[in-house]
């Protein structure tokens, strides 16, 4: 008897330790005094406005991408996780993945306009040079100088706002070229006009702090890779940091075979062709090359991945000028290194916005955030016809053509090479050399699922 009570208040105990067991978990103030251990919380990136660079707007490139950054729509390196750390912020730039849906993921390349480094320093000279501080409101620094204040006022931006700005593409303006930036300028509502109503004070701040620094982002907005331009696509960007569509920097197809070197190069001189020839009578010329400034995308397509050494040149803007358009142009003494083998070469004449030689010498602190502010200015008179076709000769094709074919291939193409690369070389020369080594890079090429971008239309054309 004895021992069946035992068995029984034994059972009642096991029972009311149930009944407790159950009561704190449904009892949020049971649990907590049960077990001290914090809710778990998804991981998630700690972005900060630091490395984002929104600490420094309106000095900076925009906010149209900020909430893809946050929602973890854009996650950086090859990674989908989010509980990585986020990567160094000296680093110019990174890989990233982008989504729409949080399910389909696509590779991105997320870049500053330029070094952190030189952000910094460009900042620290905006404050010692206007404010006399080491630290600053930036943009309360920038809208006392007079080329803020032009440009808050003005209902058109014309070629005076842009003068002495150290971009490339802003060394020759026309005001169809400017017409064009404020139209299509992507981080503003699409307003479709030539003129800057649509633009509040702080978007033109942020327009011109990135001609400023970098117009490559402009570049990518005003000449989209939808009509055809051999640019990748542009995303947005979130305070100094740019998205656009991934990339493979040449350099990475140097050891590349050879049927896949013999396309690229083919690429590469179409592209050239194409920059200087097409619809909207814009000439494109390089400043300077390295492997660095051409991309591959996924599909085998070469596109220009840096623009911004990309200078332009209006011929239309040119011709309304009646000074003649490029085949026409005049011939002058130029510096050995660009010169032909008489030592004269033919050169674009001017558009008929040009700036006069005072208004090239025009500078301000906009013309010094990342440049020298005593880097001699560049005259469009100096620039050559073929002359990315030089560059390109000289500091690209050889590495990616260098050992690639058998004899006696090889000895053509590096004879056409020569020729081509050599500063003393006319233009008609350059143009015949790059002809035969394309008809001799054709037939060397391949047409299979690797060149994605063009198979299977190879098969059933003759272009190929």
């Amino acid at each position: 008897m004895g021992r069946w009570i035992c068995c029984l208040c034994s059972r009642a105990a096991d029972s009311l330790m149930l009944l407790l067991v159950l009561a704190a978990s449904c009892n949020p103030s049971l649990e907590a005094t049960a077990s001290p251990s914090a809710p778990h919380v998804k991981p998630s990136y700690s972005f900060g406005r630091t490395f984002l660079g929104l600490d420094k707007c309106n000095a900076c490139i925009g906010t149209s991408i900020c909430k893809k950054f946050f929602k973890e729509e854009i996650r950086f390196d090859n990674w989908l996780s989010s509980h990585l750390k986020l990567p160094p912020s000296y680093l110019l730039s990174y890989s990233g993945n982008y989504t729409d849906d949080a399910k389909s993921w696509r590779l991105v390349d997320i870049t500053r306009l330029t070094t952190k480094y030189r952000h910094d320093q460009a900042d620290k000279r905006i404050c010692t040079v206007l404010l006399k501080t080491r630290t600053c409101s930036l943009e309360r620094a920038l809208r006392r100088t007079t080329r803020v204040q032009k440009w808050l006022q003005a209902k058109r931006l014309t070629p005076d706002l842009v003068q002495g700005l150290s971009s490339p593409m802003l060394r020759c303006p026309s005001q169809r070229l400017l017409d064009r930036i404020v139209r299509r300028y992507a981080e503003v509502p699409d307003a479709g006009s030539i003129y800057m109503d649509h633009l509040t004070d702080r978007d033109k701040l942020r327009l011109l702090y990135t001609l400023s620094v970098n117009s490559h982002p402009i570049l990518l907005q005003i000449f989209p890779d939808v009509e055809g331009w051999p640019f990748p696509r542009y995303l947005g960007a979130c305070g100094r940091l740019v998205v656009s569509a991934s990339t493979r920097p040449l350099r990475d197809f140097f050891g590349a075979a050879p049927e896949v070197a013999a396309d690229l190069a083919l690429q590469l001189l179409a592209v050239l062709r194409s920059m200087g020839t097409n619809d909207l009578n814009y000439f494109f010329y390089f400043t300077h090359v390295d492997a660095g400034t051409f991309g591959v995308f996924s599909n085998g397509h070469l596109f220009i991945r840096d623009a911004s050494m990309l200078g332009i040149i209006d011929k239309e803007e040119d011709n309304k000028s009646t000074r003649g358009d490029i085949s026409t142009a005049k011939t002058s003494v130029v510096p050995a290194t660009l010169g032909s083998k008489s030592g004269r070469q033919q050169e674009f004449s001017l558009p008929g916005s040009q700036l006069t030689d005072d208004q090239q010498e025009y500078k301000d602190i906009f013309s010094c955030l990342t440049v020298d502010c005593q880097s001699a200015v560049v005259s469009c008179n100096s620039i050559r016809e073929k002359q990315s076709l030089v560059m390109v000769c000289q500091e690209l094709l050889p590495k990616l053509l260098k050992g690639k074919f058998l004899q006696p291939i090889q000895e053509k193409i590096d004879s056409f090479l020569q020729h081509c690369a050599d500063d003393f070389t006319d233009d008609q020369g350059i143009d015949d050399a790059v002809a035969k080594l394309a008809e001799l890079l054709k037939p060397l090429r391949s047409c299979d699922s690797r060149f994605a971008y063009r198979y299977p239309d190879c098969k059933y054309s003759d272009k190929y």
